[in-house]
């Protein structure tokens, strides 16, 4: 059994296991992406179309909070133990979709597995991670993007290797990964780490004390969202539009989330020694420069520069979900579902938007637009204060 005791010691071993669990499912959840322009030739679609299925995969989220509410009162680990497969099944059939509609199919699905996956995946992290919230949830976001990295090299290799049409080779991976998960977790019960009498509710006073800090948050998310997007959603289209294959491609993607993957890593441990505030600051001056120093840059600094990007790029959210966890409610799923509904919304707000720009206006002023938007994000974090999180 899996301890998820309160004390202030780390447990590393805990840390890890949930941490890889949250690299094998996010792997499935990397191939849509990649494929971009396969789909866009194969199903005749504009950019607009494939940044939809960005939001229906991202649709179910707002269930987020009564997920939540759910992970208090019934036992929810086999949604998130099998939530793995579920996404391994969907997202390995992309390849032999023959419709949108079809594709549509497949994303909600696959968003359905994995709101399953991500509410309680957190809560879990915090308790294992002592009084080191930051470091925990470093280890968690980096299984995430390691994913992101890898995700890109599979599907792209087992396209070489089979075929687009032949992708659901790699379900297999998934019905190990649930088994492994089966295996370790299959004893966690959430409803132990929460106090009973907190199964009266008060739902909606947890959501009026949160959301000043939940709207700084979203600020911070949205006026990065346009870049983040131009980055790593867009970023094929724009190597396409640029003369590159889907090997440079997708080997560009991965460059990103792999250097992403450093800053989840060490944004959230820095920050708890540097101070939230502070760090996220740092992080968003330096992100719009840097993408406007790609922007301008010739090719020879295209992958020195997506690396120092990525670095910067993903290290915001290791320490969104340090504040969010560090925060003062006995309503800590239903909080988490919130963050986590309005992290994906306005992550598919933006991708729709950019895949407008991109066919609108084009892919460089899209990505000039993208780096301008990130600014505003500095105001923004001037605005944080430790008013608006009640400190533990």
């Amino acid at each position: 059994m899996v301890s998820m005791s309160k004390s202030g010691k780390f447990q590393f071993t805990n840390v890890v296991l949930i941490s890889v669990a949250h690299h094998i499912h996010d792997i499935y959840t990397s191939f849509l992406v990649p494929v971009q322009t396969l789909l866009i030739d194969k199903l005749s679609i504009n950019y607009t179309l494939f940044g939809l299925l960005s939001v229906f995969q991202r649709l179910p989220n707002l269930l987020n909070p009564y997920i939540g509410i759910l992970a208090e009162r019934v036992r929810i680990r086999y949604l998130m133990i099998f939530a793995p497969l579920i996404t391994a099944v969907s997202m390995s059939l992309i390849g032999i979709a023959p419709t949108y509609s079809f594709l549509v199919i497949i994303m909600v699905v696959s968003g359905i597995s994995s709101m399953l996956f991500h509410v309680p995946t957190p809560v879990m992290i915090k308790h294992v991670s002592g009084n080191k919230t930051g470091r925990g949830m470093s280890f968690y976001m980096v299984g995430g993007e390691l994913a992101r990295t890898l995700g890109p090299i599979i599907i792209v290799g087992a396209i070489d290797l089979w075929g687009f049409e032949n992708t659901f080779r790699l379900i297999p991976m998934g019905m190990l990964a649930s088994a492994l998960l089966f295996i370790r977790f299959r004893h966690v019960d959430l409803r132990k780490e929460f106090p009973h009498e907190q199964k009266k509710g008060r739902y909606n006073k947890a959501f009026r004390e949160f959301l000043p800090l939940l709207l700084l948050i979203i600020g911070i998310s949205f006026t990065r969202g346009f870049m983040k997007s131009c980055l790593t959603y867009y970023l094929p289209g724009y190597m396409k539009e640029t003369g590159k294959s889907l090997w440079i491609a997708g080997i560009a993607l991965s460059t990103v989330y792999l250097s992403g993957s450093a800053g989840t890593f060490l944004s959230g441990t820095i920050s708890d020694y540097l101070g939230r505030k502070r760090t996220l600051l740092i992080i968003t001056v330096i992100s719009p420069l840097l993408m406007g120093l790609f922007i301008f840059a010739g090719s020879f600094w295209t992958f020195p520069l997506l690396i120092m990007m990525g670095f910067f790029l993903l290290a915001p959210t290791p320490v969104f979900l340090a504040i969010i966890h560090e925060y003062k409610t006995d309503h800590l799923p239903f909080i988490n579902g919130l963050y986590m509904t309005s992290n994906f919304l306005i992550g598919s707000l933006s991708t729709l938007l950019t895949g407008i720009a991109f066919d609108t206006l084009g892919y460089q002023i899209t990505f000039k637009l993208g780096a301008a938007v990130a600014f505003l994000a500095i105001p923004v974090v001037l605005l944080f204060n430790n008013d608006h999180a009640k400190q533990k």
